[in-house]
């Protein structure tokens, strides 16, 4: 069996290396979008979704820490924010249609992220939330490192803050274009900034996979409904927290 030796030696060798948890990453991600496309990219079909599924069954199998994995991971995360800043590529092409759509933009703008904090915070403290857990879900719309920070600061866990964000990009990357497709909103612009607003970084990379077009507004929703969230947030959940003491 020396395939199998081979395979061995080199596991042994990686498990010492912080290059593990970047290898696992890249063959998690690799795997989902292979699955992703059987599924000619069916929204069910999410690779951030399955990656994270992947990846939560290969460490529970292997027995290793989350510490351990994210010690050679922490390369792909340190990409999030050149990822990000790049973003404005496409947003430069799209800048004369955004200038004659400013006004809408903002009133969405506006509207989704008010929306998207109130609701949160008042659903949760009606059901019978901790006020640490509502604060917690206040800003679960934004891009992570904000909702954290935001999180933090209104008393809140923003561990679990992190995690809210993931996983309302994901449902909202899932759900967003069957939504879409049933309230017959076909407009590009439309749709890529109601996921990237709702959705934040999965919903844009969702949206980019539609096309140009819509991840460019999806971006642009993203980056700025982060800024509104990081100032709204503080004022808006101490309200609607008050309303419900």
């Amino acid at each position: 069996m020396p395939a199998f030796g081979e395979l061995a030696r080199f596991w042994v060798y990686l498990s010492a290396s912080p290059l593990l948890g970047l290898t696992m990453t890249l063959c998690a991600y690799l795997a989902a979008y292979r699955i992703t496309a059987v599924f000619k990219g069916a929204p069910l079909a999410n690779p951030v979704a399955i990656a994270i599924g992947l990846l939560a069954l290969a460490l529970w199998l292997s027995g290793m820490s989350y510490q351990t994995y994210f010690a050679g991971a922490q390369f792909v995360h340190f990409l999030l924010g050149p990822a990000t800043v790049a973003l404005a590529l496409p947003l430069v092409r799209q800048l004369p249609r955004l200038r004659r759509s400013l006004l809408p933009l903002s009133c969405a703008l506006l509207c989704g992220c008010v929306v998207a904090i109130v609701s949160s915070v008042a659903v949760a403290l009606l059901l019978g939330a901790t006020p640490e857990l509502a604060a917690t879900l206040g800003p679960k719309s934004a891009t992570s490192p904000i909702a954290m920070a935001v999180s933090e600061r209104l008393g809140g866990i923003p561990a679990l803050s992190a995690a809210l964000v993931i996983g309302t990009g994901i449902f909202g990357a899932m759900t967003g274009p069957w939504l879409f497709d049933r309230l017959r909103i076909a407009s590009p612009a439309a749709r890529g900034f109601a996921l990237g607003l709702s959705a934040h970084g999965v919903g844009t990379a969702r949206a980019f996979q539609t096309s140009a077009e819509t991840g460019a507004f999806a971006g642009l929703a993203m980056g700025l409904n982060g800024a509104l969230t990081a100032l709204l947030a503080p004022w808006l959940v101490p309200r609607v927290m008050a309303w419900f003491a």
